[in-house]
C-alpha cells in the first residue's frame, strides 16, 4: 500500500515539473521573439494556430524542397536536380549511368 501512495505521489510531482519546464520554455520562446523581432506565428512563436487539418503547425511551415528530385534513365534513382547528368536530354544520377545509357545502341542496331 506504501509503494502506491509513493507512485501516485510521484506522478503528481512529474507533472508538476513538466508543467513548469513547459511554462519556462514558453516564456524563453516569447522572450526570443520579442527580442529577434518575429511574429508570435513566426519560427519562434510559443504558440501555433491550428490549420483546417488539426494539427498544430501554421500551413507555411511545410518543408519546401530548395532543388527538385529527378528520376534517373537508368535506375529510376530520384537525386536533385543540380546533380544529375544530362545526356541526349535524359537525366541521369550519376557518370556511369550516363555512359550506359550514351553507349546502347539505337534505331536499326537496337534489336
Amino acid at each position: 500500500m506504501r509503494n502506491f501512495i509513493f507512485l501516485i505521489v510521484l506522478f503528481f510531482v512529474c507533472q508538476w515539473l513538466l508543467k513548469k519546464l513547459r511554462r519556462a520554455n514558453e516564456r524563453a520562446q516569447q522572450g526570443d521573439a520579442q527580442a529577434g523581432g518575429a511574429s508570435a506565428g513566426g519560427a519562434f512563436g510559443a504558440r501555433r494556430t491550428r490549420n483546417g487539418n488539426g494539427n498544430g503547425a501554421a500551413p507555411h511551415d511545410a518543408p519546401q524542397l530548395t532543388d527538385p528530385l529527378i528520376r534517373c534513365a537508368q535506375c529510376g534513382v530520384h537525386t536533385p536536380r543540380s546533380e544529375s547528368i544530362v545526356v541526349a536530354g535524359e537525366r541521369f544520377c550519376c557518370a556511369d549511368h550516363a555512359r550506359h545509357y550514351a553507349a546502347r545502341p539505337t534505331g536499326r542496331d537496337a534489336r
